[in-house]
């Protein structure tokens, strides 16, 4: 197949688009400094905590609607093992987005945070927060070069485009606007690739449904054809691993900084929430797209078409299903119109997670443990070097494919099993301590590498109920293994911090060996809480005073 020139032109075209709006939106950054009250770490990483309420939501929605997210879904719909029913994605990101909103965003809020890593900093002290920013660090990262792989397959096959230079091309260009001006230019950029990830995909939707190479998908749904059903089942026996992979999903989300950054950016707790509320929406109409192009490939005889047999699935290119469908079953200038849908969605995860891997570093790291008394322009060009930094790393990683899908199951699992606990408690649970916080790290990472990982070839040291060999003969766990792992890991940070509480409070242990300091940090917080509950009680009986006042 040729170079597709004018699908190379319209993608020329968006870019340009996309890096107009960024440098758009690092011009109005710097008038909205000017005016701000907050410092320039306020500014660029989350824009001066007073983002517009659709620009917000339209940013948080376009984070988690990436070309995983877009990719995955058609893969898991079509995969004739899978099937629609687990492609989990669009619902448990509602879960993520309800308990965001109506949880997690007040105490985050309340605070003042600058990042999700601030908690544990000043409770846990340097030491032990640095250990605990590892992992999501490693997430954020490899969240970069997931996205990038999931681009440049998806141009090597529409344009017949080099994987190296479709990947090179759309990293310069995050890493470029992402530079310019921060959450800014993040958001706004967001804004226009969430408008063309919708129209795009849609518009390519009745020209896959109406192609004269797949039956009708509704005849498909249930019964045998060319595969498979393409609504898929999950039989008793794989219940545990439904559950568990919904819940990494829903759960896993919670533990990202991207999503933090959006509601610490929002200027009132009740616009967070509106900004959750309406993102789950938003994800479940974007995930409704990648569902029927997965049905319309799953309900295609191949054979009949340009692509021929063997198909997709026996090729091992279920990964690919969505740009081999608009390849295949669209006519080209269609297929380059839903390119450009995958190009929008990488764009928006890559540049949020830019900037939540060099927000974490710049301000938890730099600042607070190497450079207290930085100023507000040598933050900036720590960002800016923490941005290109991720993105160089990001972008090396996508060439080596097997190591990539190591890190980013690692990543994946470390945010639900070690931070998702890890964040529950430092936010809920005033008994957390550094002892507990220690022990349910170390228990998170030891549980999950003993438990196996059938992708990567690690079997596991730990045999839950149910595992067994999949259909691919591979040792894999059908038990919620997972979520079990989780929470083992908060019961044990509970508990442990209990415990060493009583230790040291009761002086069974001479204060000295206080390492993490409970007692002296217990003692502030009480003070801090009685400090603020008087507060409280005088706005209260100054609200009464003038209410009286005004009656009379």
């Amino acid at each position: 197949m040729a170079l597709n020139v004018p699908g190379l032109i319209v993608m020329a075209g968006f870019y340009l688009l996309i890096l107009g709006t960024g440098i758009w939106a690092s011009m109005r950054s710097r008038k909205e400094e000017k005016k701000c009250t907050g410092d320039g770490m306020e500014i660029t990483l989350l824009a001066g905590r007073n983002i517009n309420l659709l620009v917000g939501i339209f940013t948080l929605t376009a984070t988690w609607v990436g070309g995983g997210f877009i990719l995955g879904i058609a893969e898991a719909t079509y995969n004739p093992t899978l099937g629609a029913v687990w492609a989990l994605m669009p619902v448990p990101y509602v879960l993520t987005f309800f308990l965001g909103g109506f949880f997690f965003a007040k105490p985050m809020r309340e605070n003042k945070y600058l990042t999700m890593m601030d908690p544990f900093q000043q409770k846990y002290g340097n030491v032990l927060s640095t250990a605990l920013i590892f992992p999501a660090l490693v997430a954020d990262v490899l969240w970069v070069a997931r996205t990038l792989v999931s681009l440049g397959g998806t141009m090597s096959v529409i344009l017949d485009l080099s994987y190296v230079y479709s990947i090179i091309t759309s990293s310069v260009v995050a890493i470029i606007y992402t530079l310019l001006g921060g959450l800014y230019s993040v958001a706004y950029t967001d804004v226009i690739q969430l408008i063309l990830i919708f129209i795009s995909l849609w518009v390519c939707v009745p020209f896959l449904m109406t192609n004269p190479h797949s039956l009708d998908i509704s005849l498909t749904a249930y019964n045998q054809t060319f595969q498979a059903p393409w609504v898929g089942t999950v039989e008793l026996d794989e219940a545990g691993k439904f559950f568990d992979d919904f819940m990494l999903l829903a759960l896993g989300g919670l533990a990202y900084q991207a999503f933090y950054q959006r509601i610490l950016s929002a200027s009132s707790y009740t616009q967070a929430q509106v900004t959750c509320f309406a993102s789950s929406a938003f994800c479940l109409v974007l995930g409704i797209p990648s569902v029927l192009i997965g049905a319309v490939a799953a309900s295609t005889d191949w054979n009949s078409t340009s692509y021929g047999l063997p198909t997709p699935y026996e090729r091992d290119q279920a990964g690919s299903i969505l740009p081999i469908a608009l390849q295949f079953l669209t006519p080209p200038y269609i297929s380059v119109i839903g390119i450009g849908a995958v190009a929008a969605a990488v764009m928006s995860s890559m540049d949020s997670a830019l900037l939540s891997s060099a927000s974490m570093f710049s301000s938890n790291v730099y600042k607070n443990i190497f450079r207290k008394q930085a100023s507000d322009r040598e933050m900036q060009w720590v960002i800016r070097i923490s941005v290109v930094v991720v993105g160089l790393a990001g972008t090396a990683l996508t060439f080596l494919d097997s190591s990539v899908l190591v890190f980013w199951l690692v990543g994946v699992d470390m945010s639900y099993t070690i931070m998702f606990p890890q964040l529950v408690c430092i936010l809920f649970f005033k008994v957390s301590n550094g002892y507990g916080a220690s022990v349910g790290y170390l228990m998170g990472i030891i549980l999950r590498v003993m438990s196996g990982e059938p992708l990567i070839g690690l079997p596991p040291a730990i045999k839950f109920p149910g595992c067994r060999l999949d259909d691919e003969g591979r040792l894999t766990q059908f038990f919620p293994f997972r979520t079990t792992i989780m929470v083992m890991s908060l019961a044990s940070i509970l508990i442990v911090s209990w415990l060493a509480s009583v230790i040291f409070n009761k002086g069974l242990l001479p204060e000295s060996w206080d390492v993490f300091k409970i007692k002296r940090t217990q003692t502030t917080a009480s003070a801090a809480d009685h400090k603020r509950t008087i507060s409280e009680k005088e706005d209260a009986s100054v609200a009464r005073q003038l209410l009286d006042t005004t009656s009379l």
